[in-house]
């Protein structure tokens, strides 16, 4: 199949991980959601070779990477290379901290987007240029 769908609440109850990728048959990257409970200390790791993008999708989290340390809300983001030791935690005592955690390697892929209706091009151009 060539898409899949599915929220979080539908991939497990309280604290841990979902995993995304599975559920989903995601394939190219790796992606999971953690939900960590109020007041959690997160584990510090590293990984041989995968980076990771962490999305905070709700709540407050805290990131402790190379001595420094940045606390995030809701839409907050944090990339950290592969083998740079990271700690993230959930910063408040009173609510579930939900992140969206997703990793890979090898490098990025050009954009390689192509529209499939000409009316959508207009709209896409006038939309706005991506970011890098």
């Amino acid at each position: 199949m060539g898409h899949s769908f599915g929220t979080i609440e539908e991939l497990g109850e309280g604290p841990g991980f979902r995993k995304v990728r599975r559920a989903l048959g995601v394939t190219a990257f790796g992606v999971n959601a953690v939900v960590f409970p109020p007041g959690f200390v997160g584990f510090e790791h590293y990984h041989d070779s995968q980076d990771e993008l962490y999305f905070v999708h709700a709540g407050t989290a805290r990131f402790e990477v190379e001595g420094e340390e940045q606390t995030l809300g809701t839409g907050g983001l944090c990339h950290v290379e592969s083998t740079t030791p990271r700690r993230v935690s959930n910063a408040s005592e009173t609510d579930d901290l939900v992140l969206l955690v997703i990793g890979g390697k090898g490098g990025y892929v050009e954009r390689d987007g192509h529209m499939t209706n000409e009316e959508d091009l207009a709209r896409r151009v006038a939309f706005g240029s991506p970011r890098d």
